[in-house]
């Protein structure tokens, strides 16, 4: 009683580091090239409430997203899928949410999904992660509590440990909740994991851009790697290793989405978009599946294939 679990961090773990500085920490985002910007298979950018969204791209990161913008978002959620995709040794993949405020290149976000991070763990397990910056990953922010940033309280849930039961083709699904919500008391942001268990909080002392709410609202996949955008491009998949339009049963999904605004209402965000940065290696599909109330996320990918040689 009154303590938390904590993963412990061992000499070898900083070893696979690239840096004792970058240990435990997403790379910085680097803008490929200053005027490069994703676009959408048809040559048009992504767009929400009619106003296209010149988002960046990464060097050394693809991603295949859901997007929500132009409000402002005091919370987030989602059901998501659990597998466990390969991932090259040097690389990791995450399944995720993100909340986000500030500028493209110097963005704040607060996040938490599921991640398989060699580098970072040491094996190849499906981990639950949280993770924040406050500057696009530049000096700031971590996994789970490799610094100070995000305060635990719960004695049930290490942040870190190995997810299980994990999601079979063409068999049984597993998933796990994540939802992040502001305090309007407190303007602290808390991370809820499954049925209401609280894992803890981002204070607001930590942050800048999000004291006040989130810009922007974000579901999906990230592969980062130094194989991405190249040929031979990285094998390391995304979601579940296959492409969107697998649905239900082969592809990875999030389910039951959902923003909070300033009128408190849990509910289906109002205008969504999607993308998918390497269109021919990982994808993103949403989709209405027969009775369900909102449409299914879909996303992810094998990585390299024979049209991403």
């Amino acid at each position: 009683k009154g303590t938390v679990p904590i993963r412990r961090i061992r000499r070898e773990d900083i070893l696979r580091a690239q840096s004792v500085q970058q240990f435990g920490r997403k790379p910085q985002e680097v803008v490929l090239k200053s005027n490069t910007t994703i676009e959408q298979k048809d040559g048009r950018f992504p767009s929400i409430n009619s106003n296209a969204l010149a988002l960046p791209a990464i060097v050394n990161r693809s991603a295949a997203i859901l997007a929500t913008a132009g409000a402002n978002y005091t919370g987030a959620k989602a059901d998501i899928n659990v597998w466990n995709p390969n991932v090259e040794s040097e690389d990791f993949t995450t399944a995720q949410v993100w909340l986000k405020a500030g500028p493209n290149d110097n963005f704040e976000s607060i996040e938490s999904g599921w991640t398989v991070n060699p580098q970072l763990y040491g094996d190849k397990k499906t981990r639950l992660f949280a993770h924040w910056t406050q500057d696009s990953y530049k000096t700031t922010g971590c996994f789970d509590l490799q610094c100070s940033g995000f305060i635990q309280t719960s004695s049930k849930i290490a942040l870190g440990a190995a997810i299980s039961p994990i999601s079979m083709e063409l068999g049984q699904q597993y998933y796990i909740t994540i939802g992040i919500y502001m305090d309007e008391n407190t303007n602290n942001w808390w991370l809820i994991f499954g049925n209401g268990i609280t894992i803890g909080y981002w204070p607001a002392s930590t942050l800048n851009a999000l004291k006040n709410s989130a810009t922007m609202v974000e579901w999906g996949g990230q592969v980062y790697s130094p194989n991405v955008r190249k040929s031979p491009h990285t094998k390391t998949a995304m979601g579940s290793g296959k492409f969107a339009s697998s649905l239900k049963g082969n592809a990875c999904y999030m389910e039951n989405i959902a923003i909070v605004d300033f009128s408190t209402q849990l509910q289906y965000p109002p205008e969504v978009t999607t993308l998918a940065e390497e269109n021919y290696c990982y994808t993103a599909l949403n989709h209405q599946d027969g009775s369900e109330s909102s449409p299914t996320f879909y996303f992810g990918g094998p990585g390299q294939n024979y049209n991403c040689p």
